[in-house]
């Protein structure tokens, strides 16, 4: 057990390391870097998604519903800080977490 508390907290620093880094990009091509889009629900041609995108210092979730005759509509945003991000997306979803890990390990050209 004690193993997996330490693997976690350094998957844990790694990611906020990796979004430090994106973040610094973000803010140098003043262009957010989406790292995860994830649909809802799908109706004909609209669709309700969660929008994950990283911007200067913060990663913002968002849920869009749009398309279709929809005018894009934001149902709620959560905005967290890049410390408190990787604590959060660990709790909700590790196979998420580990995925964007690898995005960002790509992303910044990290990749071993």
């Amino acid at each position: 057990m004690v193993k997996q508390i330490s693997l976690d907290a350094w998957q844990i620093q790694h990611l906020t390391s990796l979004l430090k880094k994106g973040s610094e990009m973000v803010s140098k091509t003043n262009k957010p870097i989406v790292l995860y889009r994830q649909t809802l629900e799908e109706e004909e041609e609209s669709y309700e998604e969660i929008v994950c995108t990283l911007t200067q210092n913060y990663v913002i979730e968002q849920l869009v519903t749009s398309g279709g005759v929809l005018v894009p509509n934001f149902h709620q945003q959560f905005v967290f800080t890049i410390e408190e991000f990787p604590q959060e997306l660990l709790r909700k979803s590790r196979d998420r977490f580990l995925q964007i890990i690898d995005f960002l390990e790509e992303q910044l050209n990290l990749a071993p």
